[in-house]
């Protein structure tokens, strides 16, 4: 199959300059590269051939053969190249865009420079279990957090007496070193100065050339009305210190509200079981329910309620954490059974019993599916 136009392949017009060509291969190689394309079974066809058209076009001499003869300036060994010169350059070609490709992996290339030895520090992770009665409420708390903090004896440069740090003679301040390995270049952190691209002669005494030490950190934090067991909270800057002068991480406050010992949570809605006696179920009246602010609220029981039944009271339940709203509080009937009852209790509930039989609408219902399910199998 006759080969495409090398322009055609990577996306530019003919006479483009040595600037559009490699952003255009740039783009490409990030498009096709197989590890990102491992549903496309083309993707390492397209790829090679867009590595072979960049290897062409980049250099001068090769790109002016080409813009002459075409594909066959580089056939029977014409113009010094020839397919087996394209290949055994990949690695050149590929290594030109080796950041941009693997930058998102290998957690970024050379940044455009040289590293300065400082890194960003950790973000923390803070767990703070609270009442449901704060989370209704919202609080300032004061917590204390262990963590980096940028070393006062040498202002965070991890070196002794104002001394500055060098720049790593082994990855010339790369943080990064290259092996070659057929066609491809593999990137690993440099073994002299672990990354951080500098070394450190005259280390400080008290971080031991880190830039920080360890040390306990009291903060105040405000937890917002509505918060919820899985809420996260960002304090930006409350972290880590960074390694030798770099930016402090975050701190993250994970919440977790406590259950309640009255009231169930079910988003911004409140859920409370009230045990009634068999008189108030029966004859109705009225019954005080507490509210979630500490106050109390006067609530009618129907005549005739059983377990299960439920009353709401409108804006008695938890704020919206992102304010504007207030849910419900759902008042739920327990009928409840007397217990341990005197010989008069016992007479007067038997006699009630006799008295009561047409007053038992869910019983009697029942009863009656129970007969017929037992005639239905007699038959």
């Amino acid at each position: 199959m006759a080969k495409r136009d090398y322009y055609e392949v990577l996306g530019v017009a003919k006479g483009a300059d040595a600037a559009a060509i490699k952003k255009a291969y740039r783009q490409k190689a990030k498009e096709l590269h197989p590890d990102r394309n491992s549903d496309n079974p083309n993707a390492e066809a397209q790829f090679k051939e867009a590595n072979e058209a960049y290897e062409v076009l980049k250099d001068e001499n090769k790109k002016a053969a080409y813009d002459r003869y075409g594909h066959a300036a580089f056939e029977n060994g014409m113009g010094g190249g020839g397919a087996r010169g394209q290949q055994g350059d990949f690695a050149s070609a590929f290594s030109d865009v080796f950041d941009d490709l693997f930058g998102d992996f290998m957690g970024g290339g050379r940044g455009g420079g040289r590293r300065s030895g400082a890194q960003r520090g950790n973000d923390l992770r803070y767990n703070l279990r609270i009442n449901l009665e704060d989370a209704f409420a919202g609080l300032q708390k004061t917590i204390t957090v262990p963590t980096a903090v940028g070393c006062g004896s040498c202002n965070g440069t991890g070196a002794e007496g104002g001394s500055e740090p060098q720049t790593c003679p082994t990855c010339s301040g790369m943080g990064k070193v290259r092996a070659q390995q057929g066609f491809f270049t593999v990137e690993r952190t440099c073994p002299t100065c672990s990354g951080m691209g500098q070394t450190i002669k005259n280390p400080c005494k008290t971080c031991h050339g880190q830039g920080r030490v360890e040390k306990e950190k009291s903060l105040s934090v405000n937890i917002p009305a509505g918060v919820e067991t899985g809420t996260r909270i960002r304090l930006a800057g409350e972290g880590e210190a960074g390694m030798r002068g770099g930016p402090t991480g975050d701190l993250y406050i994970f919440i977790e509200v406590k259950d309640h010992a009255l009231f169930e949570r079910e988003n911004t809605n409140l859920f409370c079981r009230v045990p009634v006696s068999i008189a108030t179920a029966a004859l109705g009246g009225e019954i005080e329910v507490p509210t979630i602010d500490g106050g109390r609220s006067r609530v009618k029981v129907p005549e005739g309620s059983q377990s299960g039944r439920q009353m709401r009271l409108r804006g008695k339940g938890m704020p919206a954490l992102r304010g504007g709203t207030t849910g419900d509080m759902f008042i739920e009937l327990a009928v409840e059974t007397p217990v341990k009852l005197t010989a008069r209790q016992r007479e007067i509930l038997r006699e009630f019993d006799k008295l009561s039989e047409e007053n038992n609408p869910q019983g009697s219902s029942f009863f009656a599916s129970v007969k017929s399910f037992w005639d239905s199998m007699k038959s």
